[in-house]
């Protein structure tokens, strides 16, 4: 072989690391009342960053699900094709507790637990995730119809992964979605034109095209749709109890950014069957809590994607040399490494914070349930709108060899927008705070307390939180100040959070240049004087 083919100066892969082993993932778990859940997540990290898992989650992307309409006699069977691969993803995440799992745990801390299960294990595959995700959610949604709740609910939170179109009530498990959006409508699902026509047997017959309907393979869907009392949800089964196919098809498959491995539909619905969830005229309200757990999700699945990014690039730059000197020794990318490092770690601190929230939230805690509304906003907006440009500046610490596919980051790149559109855009994100203020005055108050925690504790941190009140004092065209607002918001409470609990390098850092006077707007803009080895310590992750 020709000695031009030498191979020198690459890295090795990162294959085998623990992406659970990120202290302030770690340290919130056990801050957050699911210390016991240590070595469950450890476990789950470990498994993640295998060989294995890794390829699994390669192979599902590169070789997406397949619309398969009619069968070979031209009978309409509306199955989608996922690899075998795409199930081992989704028969380890059901089997480790990542679906409804946690609403039939009675411990303290389990949904706690859960965050960070998804956290670690998502950086195998995000796609699988959405299933996942939904089947978390539905269950206090479902519980507004005890009825259906007392039926689906065991079968929602079994730890059994049981693919296939089958009467649900039949199945060892079940996996949920949900069908709210419209191509007239968006996120304005007010707008929706679908029909719900009671049918005389306790069931409703529903009429219509829904415009984004992922993991259309799952056992059931929570659908808004006109009922004769408005805006209605319903349970709409893709298998109705005497085994027959409900009137749901699929006309496409949608060609996304990214999220290869998760299929997203367009669905028509045909005279439907479901069955009515909550009261008439309050679907929105009856589905709002599926939206604020998924909207957790979101947040978390951002924060595992930056713990991705920082891990690929630390880990590039310590073992590629340049200039005749290791990338992690020079001065330029040491900043840009930190930077990136700290915007992980205050991810997972606050993800962490409001998985513990949502914990005591759900367990009748009604100070922490104010908390929730707004924190969880907040954090959807930021986090999830941060990941985007973090995911293209640690791609770009990889320089041409992060460009290409092999590396894992381009996939990572085009996953990152996805979560902010997810459950509500930007704007979406940043009105629902405004919202929140105005109908739910105690939400807003709750969340200053949180701040407060902090005063005192740092002066940049202190004069952040006067400004963010003044802005407060000026009611004047805050809806057009909306994301300005909320950004303030966001990095107060992540500040707060690192100030009270975080490593002091980092929350020095993170107050220096996301809150003080002197910052920069890319990545590796830090100021000097910082501590960025004890910060780069806390981000590394070695197979």
């Amino acid at each position: 072989m020709s000695r031009t083919h030498e191979v020198s100066n690459q890295v090795p892969p990162l294959v085998g690391s623990d992406v659970a082993t990120h202290p302030a993932l770690i340290e919130g778990l056990h801050r957050e009342g699911a210390g016991w859940a240590d070595s469950e997540v450890r476990a789950l990290g470990l498994l993640a960053g295998s060989n294995p898992a890794q390829e699994w989650g390669r192979l599902a992307n590169e070789h997406p699900p397949v619309l398969r309409t009619h069968d070979r006699y031209g009978n309409r069977i509306d199955e989608v094709e996922y690899l075998p691969q795409y199930h081992e993803l989704m028969r380890v995440a059901v089997d480790r507790g990542l679906h409804g799992a946690p609403w039939a745990d009675p411990r303290p801390g389990t949904h706690v637990a859960r965050a960070a299960k998804v956290l670690a294990w998502g950086t195998a595959d995000a796609g699988h995730l959405c299933p996942i995700s939904m089947t978390y959610a539905v269950v206090p949604a479902l519980r507004t119809t005890p009825a259906l709740a007392g039926q689906y609910e065991p079968l929602l939170t079994n730890r059994e992964y049981d693919y296939g179109l089958r009467a649900p009530l039949t199945k060892r498990g079940l996996i949920a979605g949900m069908s709210m959006t419209e191509k007239q409508g968006g996120s304005d699902v007010r707008a929706n034109t679908t029909q719900a026509v009671p049918a005389g047997d306790g069931g409703y017959r529903l009429t219509g095209h829904k415009w984004f309907t992922s993991a259309p393979m799952s056992d059931l869907f929570l659908t808004l749709a006109q009922a004769p009392g408005g805006l209605s949800c319903f349970l709409v089964p893709r298998v109705l109890p005497d085994g027959t196919a409900n009137n749901f098809f699929l006309q496409r498959l949608k060609d996304k950014l990214g999220n290869k491995s998760n299929a997203s539909s367009e669905v028509e619905y045909e005279d439907a069957f479901g069955w009515l969830v909550g009261e008439e005229g309050r679907g929105v309200r009856t589905i709002i809590e599926m939206v604020n757990m998924t909207r957790l999700d979101c947040a978390v699945m951002a924060a595992g994607g930056m713990r991705v990014g920082v891990a690929q690039a630390v880990h590039h730059a310590t073992h590629r040399t340049a200039f005749g000197r290791r990338l992690l020794g020079q001065p330029a990318m040491v900043n840009v490494l930190a930077d990136l490092a700290i915007e992980s770690e205050a991810a997972t601190t606050v993800v962490m914070r409001l998985a513990g929230s949502v914990d005591r939230a759900v367990r009748g805690d009604s100070a922490e349930a104010a908390f929730r509304r707004v924190g969880l906003a907040v954090t959807k907006y930021w986090v999830c709108k941060r990941w985007a440009a973090h995911a293209a500046e640690a791609l770009e610490c990889l320089g041409g060899n992060g460009y290409v596919e092999d590396s894992g980051l381009p996939r990572l790149y085009r996953e990152a927008p996805l979560v902010s559109i997810w459950e509500g855009s930007g704007n979406v994100a940043a009105l629902d705070t405004l919202r929140a203020m105005v109908r739910e005055p105690e939400t807003i108050e709750g969340f200053f307390a949180e701040l407060e925690l902090a005063s005192g504790a740092d002066a940049r941190y202190d004069d952040a939180l006067a400004v963010l009140r003044k802005e407060f004092s000026d009611q004047d065209h805050l809806e057009y100040r909306a994301r300005r607002v909320v950004e303030r918001m966001a990095l107060l409470l992540q500040g707060s959070l690192l100030l009270r609990h975080g490593h002091a390098a980092v929350a020095d850092a993170f107050c220096a240049s996301r809150l003080g006077a002197d910052w920069g707007v890319a990545f590796g803009t830090l100021p000097t004087g910082l501590d960025t080895a004890s910060i780069l310590d806390r981000a590394r992750v070695e197979a």
